[in-house]
């Protein structure tokens, strides 16, 4: 079973092009997107003419013409980049058949189960739709707490207060057999190679900054869930500083397909092989 895997393609047109290339080209059964789907700029008003609607739709609605029932099962969430205002869009589109939206969702199909989980960790950007405190209330320095900043649609204060990542992805996968499931995430694990930001240097009030951004709730829950495969993005420099876009904790194999630059980054993976995972740059 081939699957496709891409992130953080922000809105670029060339990005989806090259994806929907490849998709027609090699005919994967699976399409696994990560998130930050829209341009650029937290605060930017997104209007109906967006990615979702203006490059998503189209390409995918003209693949599903050409390939028939070749046209693979395409899974997608939002990233933090993303206002939650456009999630109808996405519900929209799925609904007519085009995508699986799985935010918060499982999905049974082939001897796997997919699992989709959009947020993040604080960061010191300003929407705040998709970030929840981690494993407690702590908020790194230079970031903003998930109760303050921009919301795109009404939230529940005590929810955005108190409630964490780790409690989300305990309700999410409460009492399920994890060894054939992808979890398809927008952060990366914690303290690995997925996880590296461009901060070295930089502190703030003498306070140096944390290198690693990625979420402690996330690592944890692999480490004690062990699902077959987890998806992830969110830092885009981290492949540049590491070197490295696919790790293993323990028996979970983990994989990023976020990268820099205007070339699509497409990571190729076997559920049934998922170690034999391979990285793609397509200019």
């Amino acid at each position: 079973m081939d699957c496709f895997f891409v992130t953080d393609l922000h809105g670029d047109p060339g990005k989806f092009a090259r994806l929907f290339e490849q998709i027609e080209l090699e005919r994967p059964r699976l399409v696994f997107i990560g998130g930050d789907l829209l341009a650029g700029g937290s605060l930017q008003h997104y209007s109906p003419d967006n990615a979702i609607s203006g490059i998503m739709a189209p390409g995918f609605q003209a693949l599903k013409a050409t390939l028939g029932s070749a046209y693979p099962d395409v899974f997608v969430i939002l990233g933090n980049d993303d206002p939650k205002s456009d999630e109808p869009l996405l519900q929209e589109f799925g609904a007519q058949g085009l995508w699986h939206y799985c935010q918060d969702k499982r999905f049974d199909l082939g001897g796997i189960s997919v699992y989709g989980y959009c947020r993040v960790p604080p960061t010191p950007f300003q929407l705040k739709d998709w970030e929840r405190y981690d494993v407690s209330r702590f908020v790194d320095i230079n970031c903003v707490a998930p109760e303050e900043g921009y919301h795109s649609v009404p939230f529940s204060l005590t929810e955005a207060q108190h409630r964490t990542i780790w409690e989300d992805l305990l309700e999410l996968a409460a009492g399920a057999d994890l060894s054939r499931a992808v979890f398809l995430f927008h952060s990366p694990p914690y303290r690995t190679g997925l996880d590296r930001a461009p901060l070295d240097g930089i502190s703030v009030d003498h306070a140096p900054l944390d290198l690693h951004v990625g979420s402690v709730a996330i690592r944890r829950f692999i480490e004690q869930r062990q699902p077959l495969v987890t998806l992830h993005g969110h830092v885009h420099e981290s492949f540049d500083l590491t070197g490295v876009w696919k790790e293993n904790l323990g028996r979970t194999i983990c994989l990023s397909a976020a990268g820099t630059g205007r070339a699509l980054t497409l990571v190729r993976f076997d559920p049934d092989h998922p170690a034999r995972a391979q990285r793609l740059t397509l200019d």
